[in-house]
C-alpha cells in the first residue's frame, strides 16, 4: 500500500489541511520547507530582469531553442510548480546542450506532472513543433490497446531475430526523474514492485535491485538488452537523471524474461514485451496484456499512472507523450542494408535504423514512435494509437 505520508503529499497545496488535522510536525514542516524554498528562488529571481537571465541560443538546435522567446521566458521565469520545478530547471538541458545541426532534440523536460500546465506556453509550442502539428490546447488524444486487431506480425525468422514493443508509464503525486527526491524515487520503486507482485501466470517474475547486483550479473542483463546501464549522455546527466545512483532503480522481469519492467531510469517505469524471433503480434498481445494488469494492480493499492486526454500518458520527456510507444525488430538484411536506396526506402515506410552492436544486423524502429502520433499518417486526422503505431511496422517490416 503507498504510504500515508506519501499519499497526504500528493495533495499539493495540503499544509494547512495537514496542521489542522493533526498530522505530525515533521510533515507540516516538510511542506512548508518547500513553499520557502520557492519563495526565496523567486524573491533571487527579482534581483535581475528577465532579459539578464535570459539563456544564449544563437547556436542551438533543439525545439525549446525554437520555440523560447523572451517574452515567455519573462512570463514563466519566475513561476514554480507546487514541487518547486521551476522554467530554468525544465530547459537547462536543452541549454546546456546545443545539439546537431543535423539532429534536433527535443530540449527540455518536465520535474513533474504539473510542469506542462504551469509552463504551458513554452511546453505547448515545443510539443507542436515535435509531433507534426498536433496542438494539446484542442486536440484529444486516442488509446487503443485490443490486440485482437492486429490481423498480421508474424515476421520470417531467417530475417528478424527478435521483436520488441515498450512504453513508459508515471506514478501521479511523485514527481518525475529530473526533479525527484530520494523518498521520492523510493517510493516509486515500492509502489511498483509492491503492485507486481500480484502479476500472474506466464507474467509473474521477481525484481532485482540494481544496488543488489554484481557487476557480472549488470553486464550480462546489458549485453542481452534487458537492462538499462547508468545514463552517460548530457542530455539526461543535465537532466538530473543519473542521480544518486544506483539508488531505487532496478529490473522487474517474468520468468520467461518477455515482460520487462525498467524501474526509475528516463521515465518512473518503462514496460517492455520481448522475445526472440518474428512474432510481433504475440509480442504486442502480451504488452497489451500485460500493462493493462499493471495498471490494475497499481489502481487497486490506490495509485494511479499520470493520463490526461490532451496530452495521453504524461512521461519526463515531450517526445514520448501520449502512447509513449515504441516497437522495433533486429533484422539481419546484409544485402538491402547496403542498398543507396535503402535509406529512402526506410523514410517511406516510416521506419528508422538503429545499430545493434553487430555489424551484421540492425534495429528498426517506427521513426514516429517515440512521438505522441496522435495525427494519422495519411489523413491528417487525429486518429493515430498504439494499435496503428504497430501496424505502421508491421506493414514496412513485411513489405522489405
Amino acid at each position: 500500500m503507498a504510504s500515508a505520508f506519501s499519499k497526504l503529499l500528493t495533495g499539493r497545496s495540503a499544509s494547512l489541511l495537514l496542521a489542522t488535522v493533526g498530522t505530525s510536525a515533521l510533515t507540516t514542516g516538510y511542506l512548508l520547507n518547500q513553499q520557502n524554498v520557492c519563495a526565496e528562488a523567486r524573491e533571487q529571481h527579482r534581483l535581475f530582469p528577465p532579459s539578464a537571465d535570459y539563456p544564449d541560443l544563437r547556436k542551438h538546435n533543439n525545439c525549446m531553442a525554437e520555440c523560447l522567446t523572451p517574452a515567455i521566458y519573462a512570463k514563466l521565469r519566475n513561476k514554480v510548480t507546487p514541487n518547486g520545478y521551476t522554467l530554468d530547471q525544465c530547459i537547462q538541458t536543452g541549454v546546456d546542450n546545443p545539439g546537431h545541426p543535423f539532429i534536433k532534440t527535443v530540449g527540455m523536460v518536465a520535474g513533474d506532472e504539473e510542469s506542462y500546465e504551469v509552463f504551458a506556453d513554452l511546453f505547448d509550442p515545443v510539443i507542436k513543433l515535435r509531433h507534426n502539428g498536433y496542438d494539446p490546447r484542442v486536440m484529444k488524444h486516442p488509446t487503443d490497446l485490443d490486440a485482437s486487431k492486429i490481423t498480421q506480425g508474424q515476421f520470417d525468422e531467417r530475417y528478424v531475430l527478435s521483436s520488441r514493443v515498450r512504453t513508459g508509464r508515471s506514478i501521479r503525486g511523485l514527481s518525475l526523474p529530473p526533479a525527484c527526491t530520494r523518498a521520492e524515487r523510493r517510493e516509486v520503486e515500492n509502489v511498483a514492485i509492491t503492485a507486481l507482485e500480484g502479476l500472474k501466470g506466464d507474467l509473474a517474475g521477481r525484481y532485482y535491485k540494481l544496488s543488489e547486483m554484481t557487476e557480472q550479473d549488470q553486464q550480462r542483463l546489458i549485453d542481452d538488452h534487458f537492462l538499462f546501464d547508468k545514463p552517460v549522455s548530457p542530455l539526461l546527466t543535465c537532466a538530473g537523471m543519473a542521480r544518486d545512483w544506483p539508488d531505487a532503480r532496478g529490473i522487474w522481469h517474468n520468468y520467461d524474461k518477455t515482460f520487462l519492467i525498467w524501474i526509475n531510469e528516463e521515465d518512473h517505469t518503462r514496460v517492455i514485451s520481448m522475445e526472440k524471433g518474428g512474432n510481433m503480434k504475440r509480442v504486442f498481445e502480451r504488452f497489451c496484456r500485460g500493462l493493462k494488469e499493471v495498471e490494475r494492480l497499481i489502481q487497486a493499492r490506490g495509485w494511479e499512472f499520470m493520463w490526461n486526454e490532451r496530452l495521453g500518458y504524461i512521461l519526463t520527456c515531450p517526445s514520448n507523450l501520449g502512447t509513449g510507444l515504441r516497437a522495433g525488430v533486429h533484422v539481419r538484411i546484409p544485402k538491402l542494408s547496403k542498398d543507396p536506396r535503402f535509406s529512402k526506402i526506410l523514410e517511406n515506410l516510416r521506419l528508422q535504423k538503429r545499430g545493434t552492436g553487430d555489424p551484421n544486423c540492425l534495429c528498426l524502429v517506427l521513426l514516429f514512435s517515440s512521438q505522441i502520433t496522435f495525427i494519422s499518417y495519411f489523413t491528417n486526422e487525429i486518429k493515430s494509437n498504439q494499435r496503428k503505431e504497430l501496424c505502421l511496422i508491421v506493414t514496412g517490416c513485411g513489405i522489405m
